[in-house]
């Protein structure tokens, strides 16, 4: 187990952060994890040991939210998803991961200055199919190589207006899906290793912070408050990932 007093430092903010993103109430914070943890270990370590403690938030927000979810739209997401991790696994070894980060961090930016400057209509129609499906197959990418596959994904789903509910469980079952597929890949890549493992059970109990605290926000907050509190977390994520390749 790492014993590293700074390591745990940086990596409890981390995942009580992945657990508020796992909640849906402020999902962009969720891809500033892995860059918060790799101040103090690799890229590839901190996902890997992000591993066990995305299964229990996965779960966890999953069972809470699972009654609410768009049965539609994630039966559309999730075989583009998955092709997004046979990427990753492939190009794994061949893509710096800071490269990675910065592509998403910039894209991430441009999106919200989009958002931001180009306001849409109440009446415009929801973003097309073909879109959707390359955003989430770099959703499924970005996931597998740095567990920032969330803003790809909310370039497509935030622009339909789901209820906020709507919107939480339809990201919770996604990234449960997408997270679970991941397991088998890392393990050939070599990065479930024993002390990764070890480490993750001392992360464990953070776990349920920020889901618990994200859920319970989820359910009262106004879809205005909502999707502010959404786009401030993804312009933090944005430029933390691409401060993080470009440095």
């Amino acid at each position: 187990m790492i014993s590293d007093p700074f390591f745990y430092f940086v990596a409890i903010p981390a995942v009580v952060l992945l657990g508020l993103s796992k909640s849906g109430f402020g999902a962009g914070f969720g891809s500033l994890a892995v860059p918060m943890m790799a101040l103090a270990v690799t890229v590839p370590q901190a996902a890997a040991i992000l591993m066990p403690v995305l299964f229990v938030m996965d779960v966890m927000a999953l069972g809470a939210l699972r009654h609410s979810l768009d049965r539609r739209l994630i039966q559309f997401l999730l075989p583009f998803g998955l092709l997004g991790i046979v990427v990753g696994t492939f190009l794994f070894k061949l893509l710096d991961a800071k490269t990675v980060s910065a592509i998403v961090g910039a894209v991430t930016l441009v999106f919200l200055a989009q958002r931001m400057l180009f306001r849409p209509r109440p009446d415009s129609p929801p973003p097309s199919k073909w879109l959707g499906a390359m955003l989430t197959v770099t959703s499924g990418f970005t996931s597998f190589v740095a567990h920032a596959g969330g803003p790809p994904i909310q370039f497509y789903v935030i622009p339909m207006r789901l209820p906020p509910l709507v919107f939480t469980a339809t990201m919770a079952a996604f990234f449960f899906v997408i997270n679970l597929a991941k397991w088998i890949p890392y393990a050939w890549l070599g990065l479930l290793d024993w002390r990764n493992m070890s480490t993750s059970l001392a992360l464990l109990p953070f776990a349920p912070i920020g889901v618990w605290v994200g859920v319970r926000i989820a359910r009262h907050i106004q879809p205005t408050l909502f999707y502010r509190v959404l786009y401030a977390g993804m312009f933090l994520s944005g430029a933390k990932l691409l401060w993080d390749g470009l440095r």
